[in-house]
């Protein structure tokens, strides 16, 4: 269940997956237009690389503040080809990618570039001390 006036937008805060580490997040709170969701939803998107999934497991989630508005990209992408020694990079930002000899082959879009955007001002707003401290906070240690 979404919390109750909360806007539509994308948010930053902290997150904990069954009561491990606490970790920044992005969270996207909406209809997420891109994907034409029929009802309004959560996506959050950990700051962090983990080696397994982690489905069905317990997510706790602290918004702590604002970064923009929801918004409907309409750019699917333009195909890139670059040297694989910037494949490392590229791999991490692109959702669509493949290779063809030694050439890399992704998609660069308005949405990758806006979630990249937004994973740098999480992380900056996050390590302020104002926001920091909340790293801590008992939300995280209690267990339900």
């Amino acid at each position: 269940m979404l919390p109750n006036g909360l806007s539509n937008g994308i948010y930053y805060g902290f997150c904990q997956v069954n009561y491990g580490p606490v970790h920044k997040m992005v969270v996207s709170i909406g209809w997420n237009p891109f994907y034409k969701n029929e009802k309004r939803s959560m996506e959050t998107h950990i700051i962090q690389q983990f080696d397994k999934d982690f489905y069905g497991s317990n997510l706790k989630t602290m918004t702590i503040g604002f970064i923009r508005d929801e918004k409907n990209f309409a750019n699917v992408g333009t195909p890139i080809y670059v040297k694989i020694e910037r494949l490392h990079y590229l791999i991490y930002f692109s959702p669509r990618a493949s290779t063809t000899r030694d050439l890399f082959v992704f998609y660069s879009d308005e949405l990758i570039e806006a979630i990249k955007s937004d994973i740098v001002t999480a992380e900056r707003q996050l390590d302020l001390e104002h926001n920091s401290i909340l790293k801590d906070h008992n939300f995280f240690s209690i267990k339900r």
